[in-house]
């Protein structure tokens, strides 16, 4: 599909895309980009890992750190 026709109808093409289909953006015939579903991020699992935080992680960091970190 050539670009000026896919500004025209972009509403309709992205109901097509979210609904899986691959589109070619092409440029005077040339292809020259894709309109692509997004895969769903994974999410990510917390606690996965063995340990514990002790609660002074939690407590603000003194001013001398703060300034090392250029906070």
């Amino acid at each position: 599909m050539n670009v000026q026709e896919a500004k025209t109808h972009l509403s309709a093409l992205l109901a097509r895309v979210a609904a899986g289909e691959r589109i070619v953006l092409a440029r005077h015939g040339k292809p020259i980009a894709q309109l692509v579903p997004l895969d769903p991020s994974p999410r990510r699992q917390l606690g996965f890992l063995r340990g514990s935080v002790d609660e002074a992680f939690f407590e603000p960091l003194p001013n001398d750190e703060l300034e090392r970190w250029g906070a």
